[in-house]
């Protein structure tokens, strides 16, 4: 059965087509990748898995044609950001088209 394996990092994507056994997971797909010679950082016991945007645990049995995603971690938490900026006083800037006047 075919797999793909992709790894983005923040100019590029790494994508690894693979074909692989039934019964595959995504440990042993992101494994086969290569992907873990090619890029030390990633630690499979931190980084988190994905099938098609989908957290997955690493022993997750794969099906033909899906999608493995190694993510990489968050520089920082979005909720600590926010708590940051509120107890700054500062004021998070809203979607465009708010001073747009429709008559």
């Amino acid at each position: 059965m075919k797999v793909e394996v992709i790894y983005a990092l923040p100019h590029k994507a790494e994508r690894i087509m693979l074909d692989v056994a039934e019964g595959c997971t995504v440990l042993q797909a992101v494994e086969a990748s290569g992907l873990l010679e090619k890029h030390p950082e990633i630690d499979v016991k931190k980084n988190k898995f994905g099938i098609y945007a989908k957290l997955a645990k690493a022993d997750a049995v794969l099906r033909d044609q899906d999608r493995v995603e190694i993510y990489r971690p968050l520089i920082a938490d979005p909720k600590e950001v926010r708590k940051q900026r509120a107890a700054e006083g500062k004021v998070m800037k809203k979607g465009a088209g708010e001073d747009v006047i429709m008559e």
